[in-house]
């Protein structure tokens, strides 16, 4: 029998919505509405993290019995469970979207493992919630698939991220439009177990704010630093909220830099999307750059005006703390702590960007004349339409006493634009072979140096629609591939060899493997 210890923090110490159920409506004075998931026909164990499971102290034969399907769907409530959903706002797309809330997650309580972490557990499309506004409160395989492989390839990355313990199936049908363009259709049901010691986002304290309820406010900064930031300690309140918003600040300020340094665009950094924890949540419309791009994103609904594309980030991440900031503003006497912080954040990112940059072209550290030199290059991958990945995983391969073109042929997406570009490529190879020169490293030093942060295999878009095609005929054999493969993203791997090449011309606009909705 399936056992946890809960110690349900948010929901004992902060007020919570008198009303329980699903009915829609506006929650005033409460940071949480009480809301039990919603029982489904037919819950199976399609795919599940061992480490995950580790971390909470289950066995596989906790995972693979029937009560844990029971339980992952909504089915079943274990002792110890306060099923809730979270009433946060948001910026979205730049504007002020009022009352949002966890719309299709439920969170199941906090679990404090034998090693005294704090879990929180929280199913998404585990049915409606009182803010769910017109939608059923359900997700699709697809979109199931996509965040439960992307939390564990993130993670093993090494970039700041939620986890997924489990994805099951539901047996029931969710009806969805993907496109957006009028044709919906019917697409299996699936609920994915998302892990993190926090599901704690800007919006949370947006919400609030944006009403004049300072006293509900203060309760949430000041719990939210008690439980999630325990190293921040001491007498005086606001120097405590003035250290705990630089610290968001560097937090979010290291997940994006390092969401640069692999690839990795969010799609939709709505301020609801960002983590008060700095981990990327919420994976919807996520990509990761093929040929390089940063004009890119990968959400259909941004197409037009690419708010969130892969080059603007960190803007975006720096403008979504501003708001935080307004939020938190009425809390100070100044507004110093917060400018501060917000200052705090540009220079984190500027330092670790550059550690980051230095380390992904083999150098130790950044010197005069090399911001120009990684300038050129990037320029260089979008000009040609290299794939970023391989060119990086390929430097490490360049004959520093005679580069050529020859090891990074692979990344090159288009023959004539290779040609068309070839002589700049090699002008560059050369000034770049004699920087990496003056390094004075042996070859397979550089080479494991420069892999350990340039990952061979990323979760690219058409491998994971790969397996959800797969999968919506049954086979979830890719999925767990998929899964296993990204567990060793740095490795060689070839076994998985094909997993780590470019995007096949067919994947170029393919819906699902190029740009995709928010629909899930």
């Amino acid at each position: 029998m399936l056992a946890f210890n809960f110690d349900n923090c948010f929901v004992n110490e902060l007020p919570g919505d008198p009303e329980e159920g699903a009915r829609r409506r506006q929650v005033h004075g409460a940071c949480w509405s009480p809301v039990l998931p919603t029982p489904v026909a037919a819950p199976s164990l399609l795919a599940w993290s061992p480490e995950v499971a580790a971390l909470l102290d289950l066995s596989s034969e906790d995972v693979v019995s029937a009560e844990f399907a029971e339980v992952f769907t909504g089915n079943h409530q274990l002792p110890g469970m306060r099923a809730y959903a979270a009433c946060y706002g948001g910026h979205q797309f730049g504007h002020w979207a009022g009352q949002l809330g966890d719309g299709r997650a439920i969170n199941l309580g906090e679990v404090v493992n034998r090693a005294g972490q704090r879990w929180d557990l929280q199913l998404k499309g585990a049915g409606p919630t009182p803010y769910a506004r017109r939608a059923d409160g359900r997700a699709v395989l697809r979109s199931s698939i996509r965040e439960f492989l992307c939390s564990e390839a993130m993670h093993h990355l090494g970039v700041p991220t939620t986890r997924a313990l489990s994805l099951t199936a539901t047996g029931e049908p969710v009806l969805r439009d993907m496109m957006y363009d009028g044709n919906p259709r019917h697409e299996p049901g699936a609920v994915v177990c998302r892990v993190a010691p926090s599901f704690i986002r800007f919006g949370n304290f947006e919400i609030p704010s944006s009403r004049g309820d300072h006293e509900l406010l203060a309760r949430l900064v000041d719990f939210t630093i008690r439980r999630d930031f325990p190293d921040i300690i001491g007498d005086d309140v606001e120097e405590k909220r003035a250290r705990w918003f630089a610290t968001v600040c560097e937090r979010t300020a290291r997940m994006v830099a390092h969401w640069m340094r692999v690839g990795f665009v969010h799609g939709v950094m709505n301020t609801d999307n960002m983590s008060i924890l700095g981990l990327t949540i919420d994976y919807g419309p996520y990509g990761w750059i093929d040929n390089y791009d940063p004009d890119w994103t990968p959400n259909t609904t941004d197409e037009e005006n690419r708010r969130y594309r892969f080059g603007q980030q960190a803007s975006i991440a720096h403008w979504n703390l501003s708001r935080l900031a307004e939020a938190l503003a009425p809390l100070s006497t100044t507004l110093e702590p917060l400018q501060a912080g917000l200052e705090r954040f540009i220079q984190v990112y500027n330092g670790d960007n550059r550690q980051m940059m230095a380390a992904k072209f083999g150098f130790a550290t950044l010197r005069d004349g090399d911001t120009e030199l990684i300038a050129e290059a990037f320029s260089l991958l979008q000009a040609a339409e290299v794939d970023m990945t391989l060119f990086f995983r390929a430097l490490a391969l360049i004959d520093l006493d005679a580069p050529n073109l020859e090891p990074l042929r692979e990344a090159f997406y288009r023959e004539d634009l290779m040609r068309r570009h070839e002589t700049a490529f090699l002008s560059w190879l050369e000034r770049y072979a004699a920087r990496a020169r003056a390094e004075g490293e042996l070859a397979e030093s550089r080479r494991g140096r420069m892999n350990a942060v340039n990952p061979r295999y990323v979760l690219r878009n058409y491998l994971a629609q790969e397996a959800i095609n797969l999968a919506e005929q049954g086979d979830l054999s890719r999925v767990h591939e998929l899964l296993e493969v990204m567990r060793k993203p740095y490795d060689e791997q070839p076994e998985y060899a094909r997993y780590a090449a470019k995007r096949p011309d067919w994947a170029r606009n393919q819906p699902g493997c190029s740009m995709l909705s928010c629909s899930s």
